[in-house]
């Protein structure tokens, strides 16, 4: 009996735990097949499925009359999957190795495009996703493309294929308003974005529109990674075309003016490092050409740029970035700010050869003594010394070196009625906003530098090798360690004539030209004017928009613009346009030669034409050019001249 019942108890006992095995390997089965089945047919989906990026064409860039600005050539590319030579028991050398012999190229060339740039990488490197193909060549011919293509046993990881290609009709012209592409950083979203992205100029402010949308082909694969058959495909949608206000023809005349006027300056023996040239509508804030010096051929782009390249590129724009005093030009708002004050612009002044301030004498430009004039002579012929005058005399207003509670500084003020100190806020990144310097500015100024200048005061710039300069450099911290935060009547008499610390960009003098002429209105510029699909299709037109009205009277706006028509004619600029057919194109304008110490002088020219009806602005500027009428007045006239022949001759067709 008692055996029995030990025989029950273990076979209960067998059966317990058998029937726990059962049931534990029941819920195994349960869970694999019904709570995680669907993940693991996913996995072994995903397995047998491949998809591939298609870039979609990006959307060409247009001048105002439809010429190519940018546009796209297809080629033959050939490109690396980056992960797929890695895992390779070389690392990839042999494919790169047979690769560069087929294309005809040095090793060392493909293995550095191949590579990721990281850290201080110099380039050419790749700035873009590991997992995304990498271009190794894009000038390559069909033939070759095509025997590579051939050859996937000798070239594992390695693709070919025909690919849209940026292209520049004009050549280096506006090379950095137009701007480049590069590869996208991890930065600049998830992976599957486009292949190229906006890295300046107006490739990168309408990127969104120029790129287009890419696409997508899955196809299955079999264990060896042969495509067995297409699973699904959404194809790439093409990039908008981005019609500017440019004009091609205006803009190739501005490049060679400009050029010209940098070698003509260095033959005379000026320095002339850089410049730009500006055009604008006055009635509209539309961007009709702009030219910079240095500029470079952005094709360099294409295929990679080594490292040396890349450092030697003036990427800079000068006209949008680049910062000078304006000198004389300046006069145009101290002129609008006198009248504003109380001053008549048609009163007799004296204009001698210096004006005293402060026990300091300030001169006119070669100490000229000019006798009494009014201000419409006195802008024609630029007088320093009256706009002395002027600056001393509201500076007093304002209190002197015991300012008003609330000084009306009315030349600042008025400098911002025409927009200057901002950013003017066109279509284009990394502008520079300029600086019109007021007490505020100096007194925060000198508090960030005032330990600097206390230290300079004592220790001096033995680094300095000229020892002229060094005793100025020392005087001079010496000065702002002691007062540097005073705003003094001197800084007033500087900024009345665009010296001192006033800094402006040749845009922000064209925008503030362009009121003038256009009566008041201050726009923001834009370079863009339409957005296009492919099908022809008006996304969007780009309108400037209208930020502020100058507070100026237009008796006061006018008289202004009738006495810079006689700068070309008889005044600073007259030798600059002599000969000029003022009947068929009459210009307007004020010279300007903006000093600064240890540099030559900046050369600038601001003007606008037909002078009653003002349809065109153009500046021009050229740092260390000498004089604004031997340097930037010449230049300006042949951009005057190319516009009148451009206007003549669409005159004549219409005629026809």
């Amino acid at each position: 009996m008692r055996r029995t019942t030990a025989h029950r108890g273990r076979l209960t006992l067998v059966f317990v735990v058998v029937t726990a095995l059962m049931l534990t390997l029941l819920g195994r089965l349960w869970y694999l097949q019904i709570v995680t089945g669907p993940s693991y047919v996913r996995a072994a989906t995903e397995s047998r499925v491949r998809s591939v990026v298609l870039p979609p064409v990006r959307g060409q860039i247009l001048d105002v009359r439809g010429r190519p600005l940018v546009a796209n050539e297809t080629r033959p590319q050939v490109s690396v999957d980056y992960m797929a030579l890695i895992h390779q028991p070389d690392g990839g050398k042999d494919v790169l190795t047979r690769l560069a012999r087929a294309l005809g190229r040095p090793y060392q060339e493909i293995a550095d495009r191949a590579r990721l740039c990281a850290g201080d990488m110099p380039r050419p490197c790749w700035p873009g996703s590991p997992y995304q193909p990498i271009t190794v060549a894009d000038d390559v011919s069909v033939r070759t493309a095509l025997w590579i293509a051939e050859r996937q046993d000798e070239f594992p990881g390695v693709s070919t294929a025909l690919r849209p290609v940026r292209t520049y009709p004009l050549g280096s012209a506006a090379a950095h308003v137009l701007g480049y592409l590069q590869p996208p950083s991890p930065d600049d979203g998830p992976e599957g974005g486009p292949e190229l992205v906006g890295r300046d100029g107006l490739e990168a402010q309408y990127d969104r529109e120029l790129a287009g949308r890419t696409g997508i082909r899955q196809v299955a694969v079999d264990s060896t990674g042969k495509v067995t058959g297409l699973i699904r495909e959404e194809a790439a949608v093409a990039g908008d075309t981005l019609v500017t206000s440019i004009d091609a023809r205006i803009q190739e005349v501005a490049e060679r003016a400009l050029a010209r006027a940098v070698t003509a300056a260095r033959k005379r023996g000026e320095p002339a490092d850089s410049g730009a040239a500006v055009v604008l509508e006055a009635k509209t804030g539309r961007v009709t050409a702009i030219a910079d010096y240095p500029t470079y051929d952005p094709s360099v782009w294409t295929g990679g740029i080594s490292q040396r390249d890349y450092e030697e590129l003036p990427l800079v724009s000068a006209a949008v970035q680049g910062q000078w005093p304006p000198g004389s030009t300046w006069k145009v708002t101290s002129t609008a700010a006198a009248a504003k004050a109380g001053y008549s612009l048609r009163a007799s002044y004296d204009c001698p050869g210096g004006y005293t301030i402060g026990g300091r004498v300030f001169h006119n430009f070669e100490s000229a003594e000019l006798g009494r004039m009014d201000m419409r002579r006195a802008l024609v012929v630029s007088c320093d010394t009256i706009f002395y005058r002027f600056a001393e005399k509201m500076w007093q207003r304002d209190g002197g070196l015991k300012p008003v509670k609330r000084p009306k500084d009315p030349m600042q003020a008025m400098a911002r009625e025409f927009g200057f100190g901002s950013a003017t806020g066109v279509d284009l990144p990394h502008e520079a906003p300029g600086r019109v310097p007021d007490r505020a500015w100096k007194k925060a100024n000198w508090e960030r530098t005032r330990a600097d200048s206390c230290r300079r005061a004592k220790t001096g710039y033995p680094e300095t090798s000229d020892r002229r300069r060094a005793a100025y450099l020392k005087a001079l911290a010496s000065d702002n360690c002691r007062s540097g935060g005073i705003w003094w009547a001197g800084d007033a008499a500087n900024f009345s004539i665009g010296q001192g610390d006033v800094l402006v960009t040749p845009l922000q003098l064209a925008r503030g030209y362009a009121a003038l002429a256009n009566g008041g209105t201050v726009f923001s510029p834009r370079i863009g004017k339409q957005v296009v699909r492919q099908d022809g299709t008006v996304v969007r037109t780009i309108t400037p928009p209208v930020v502020g009205k100058i507070d100026a009277s237009r008796k006061t706006l006018r008289f202004i613009r009738d006495s810079l028509a006689g700068v070309p004619r008889a005044g600073t600029a007259a030798g600059a346009f002599e000969g000029y057919r003022f009947k068929r194109l009459p210009v307007a304008g004020k010279t300007g030669t903006a000093e600064a110490y240890g540099r030559q002088d900046t050369s600038w020219f601001a003007s606008f034409g037909p002078v009653k009806k003002p349809k065109y602005v153009v500046v021009v500027v050229v740092s260390q050019g000498g004089t604004g009428g031997t340097t930037a007045a010449p230049a300006a006239r042949e951009i005057w001249e190319g516009i009148a022949a451009l206007t003549h001759d669409k005159k004549d067709k219409r005629k026809r």
